[in-house]
């Protein structure tokens, strides 16, 4: 599963320099799947959406830190645990339940953003 971001989120920031993909940006910021991975050229999103990986995109959401699906791994094969949720002085970052991930989904995706 994707981890994501609850809307108890305080806004401290403990969280974004913690994730290995930079998947983590202050609500209302543009993300891009380029930062902090070393993805050139076209990358298709799990929608289906084809995106350049220099490409800005519109923030998850405008208010709270969030995590971006298609750049979280949750830390596999970085570190034996989610570092969002570790740091988290809240317990708001949480596994998201409407994405049911594999471990071998979750490292190919990893391979996929760190080539």
């Amino acid at each position: 599963m994707a981890i994501y971001i609850t809307d108890d989120c305080i806004n401290c920031g403990a969280c974004e320099p913690e994730c290995p993909n930079n998947a983590i940006y202050e609500g209302g910021i543009q993300w891009a799947m380029k930062d902090g991975t070393t993805l050139k050229g076209p990358y298709t999103l799990e929608d289906g959406t084809v995106v350049d990986a220099k490409d800005m995109l519109e923030p998850v959401s405008a208010d709270y830190y969030y995590i971006v699906p298609d750049k979280c791994t949750e830390c596999k094969g970085f570190h034996d645990e989610p570092q969002c949720a570790a740091v988290c002085p809240v317990d708001c970052c949480l596994p998201d339940p409407d994405r049911p991930e594999s471990d071998d989904i979750l490292l190919g995706r990893k391979a996929r953003l760190h080539l």
